[in-house]
């Protein structure tokens, strides 16, 4: 690979470096000034192919090398703005889209974006079917119907859907990574034995982003590289640096000889051991990850509506957020994320253990037992010693069931645990993707194997099933935020389910960095308004 200017202020052993993610401190020194050096844990990329990526560091790629019809406000949490559509409009019978797209934007490539190319962006992903292809398959495309379903004539992309959904269902799936537009002519002549370029895309890109994959190597980093024609104007830094950083304790030193602009694994060890350190400064955000206890209904107890309301409120929320959880955890107590329509911000539940005991009197359950399954990893297994301390202060004996994560899941779908303490992600940026999981289920059976979360814990959530369906087809939009509001407040008070926290995060900056977004809830790093 020939070195350009900036590559060659690094020197060629730096590169060499920062490429296999081992550069040494003395390379650095300080970062180039139109240079933005980022330390993250990356080795969950599976691929950087839009109609696959669906891991958090993929679609951190994803989202700032490709734009789609609808674009996520970075500045404005959960903002809908145009993308590389002008507008949009829905039929009388909500059975049909029609976006326009937007005059004069060219693919990085110096191709024109066409309607055509969203259509067959869309169509491709569907025809893939890898991992993310079911938020777009919710609307009714199949690998045989799409072609039908979503169609380009001049300047305006049609979408047909099978049901009358909530217009912002749809507008919010197209924000995903999944519905990214593609530049078919350039990727189609790389396509290897019908795979729409799939391979080709897992080292290269086709996007209109204000960033243009310049190199990745899997495990150890990849570099970005301004695109000069991006329809929102260039980026504010030229190039992106990403090093596969795992360990925190190294990113923290990176950071403060300011070798990194960037550290985005900091514990909260190392964040107190920064305090003081004018060259670093802390930006808190939340991401879209709950925590929750689950419990499952083949346990009679747990039908118990005494005996749930007083494990509510027999938890220290407070007493981990403000210790071991300290800035990676956000009290919340509800399963729509903060940053999603109809998420509830209020926090009903605090330790009360007096309240607890009189509950669990009032259960009529005597000494109740509760087997815990819990993930053999730190933060969880504190989580579980409190609960467990606290629920047994409360009169409630906890056994805890540690194991491997995998392990456990296994046991989870299954529907074989007692108890879980789980996390949960949304996988896409609208409310039915936690609303369908923890307040659906359709068939109870063993057998049904449906693999939501009240399935998993053989709840059924009676009248509130209809009512998250209703929710995803209501077209008004206030309407369809106060029924999400509506079946979260009853699904708190009366599930087998106790949502604890929303994870929080804590990303070390230089102090001259300004204007790193993060995503909050959706979870997707903006990189184009970083100025520094």
């Amino acid at each position: 690979m020939k070195l350009d200017p900036v590559l060659r202020q690094f020197g060629a052993a730096a590169m060499a470096g920062l490429l296999l993610g081992s550069a040494p401190s003395a390379l650095f020194a300080e970062t180039p000034a139109d240079t933005l050096v980022i330390a993250d844990a990356i080795d969950d990329i599976v691929a950087l192919d839009p109609g696959e990526a669906y891991e958090f560091s993929g679609l951190d790629v994803v989202n700032n090398v490709y734009d789609g019809l609808i674009e996520l406000d970075p500045t404005q949490q959960g903002a809908m703005v145009p993308g590389l559509a002008e507008s949009w409009s829905v039929s009388d019978d909500g059975l049909t889209f029609t976006f326009k797209m937007k005059p004069g934007v060219t693919f990085a490539s110096g191709n024109p974006v066409r309607a055509e190319d969203a259509a067959w962006s869309l169509q491709r992903a569907i025809k893939l079917n890898k991992s993310p292809a079911f938020i777009l398959g919710q609307f009714g495309w199949t690998a045989e119907n799409v072609d039908s379903m979503v169609t380009a004539d001049g300047d305006t992309l049609t979408l047909k859907v099978d049901q009358a959904y909530a217009p912002t269902f749809l507008y919010n799936c197209l924000t995903s990574g999944v519905a990214s537009v593609v530049d078919k002519e350039l990727v189609m002549p790389n396509e290897v034995a019908g795979d729409f370029g799939n391979e080709w895309l897992k080292s290269n890109s086709a996007g209109t982003g204000a960033y243009v994959l310049k190199s990745f190597k899997p495990n150890e980093g990849y570099i970005l590289e301004a695109n000069p024609t991006h329809w929102r104007g260039p980026a504010k830094i030229a190039k992106v640096f990403m090093q596969h950083v795992p360990e925190a304790a190294t990113q923290r030193l990176q950071l403060e000889k300011g070798d990194i602009d960037i550290a985005r694994e900091l514990t909260p060890v190392d964040i107190e051991g920064m305090a003081g350190n004018a060259d670093v400064k802390v930006q808190a955000d939340v991401g879209g990850q709950i925590f929750y206890l689950a419990f499952n209904h083949k346990n009679e107890q747990y039908k118990n509506e005494k005996l749930l309301d007083a494990m509510r409120w027999a938890i220290d929320y407070e007493g981990m957020a403000n210790s071991f959880l300290k800035g990676n955890m956000v009290v919340h107590q509800a399963y729509l994320p903060n940053g999603y329509l109809g998420a509830l911000e209020d926090t009903p539940y605090h330790l009360d253990i007096e309240k607890a005991k009189a509950l669990v009197a009032e259960s009529g359950i005597e000494n109740p037992k509760i087997v815990m399954d819990v993930r053999n990893a730190t933060d969880r297994m504190e989580m579980a010693q409190s609960i467990q301390n606290t629920f047994g202060q409360a009169g409630i004996t906890v056994e805890l069931n540690i194991g491997e994560g995998a392990e456990q899941l296994k046991r989870y779908r299954a529907r074989q645990h007692d108890a879980t303490l789980q996390s949960w992600g949304p996988d896409y940026p609208d409310p039915h993707t936690n609303a369908s999981a923890f307040s659906m289920n359709a068939n109870n059976a063993d057998d049904a194997g449906t693999g939501g979360l009240a399935y998993r814990n053989a709840y059924d959530p009676g009248e509130w099933h209809g009512k998250t369906e209703a929710a995803v087809m209501e077209r008004d939009g206030d309407k369809r935020k106060a029924m999400y509001e509506e079946i979260q407040q009853a699904h708190r008070s009366t599930s087998p389910f106790i949502v604890m926290f929303q994870i929080g995060y804590q990303t070390g900056l230089r102090a001259n960095v300004m204007d790193f977004h993060t995503g909050g809830a959706t979870d997707s790093a903006a990189y184009w308004l970083v100025t520094k």
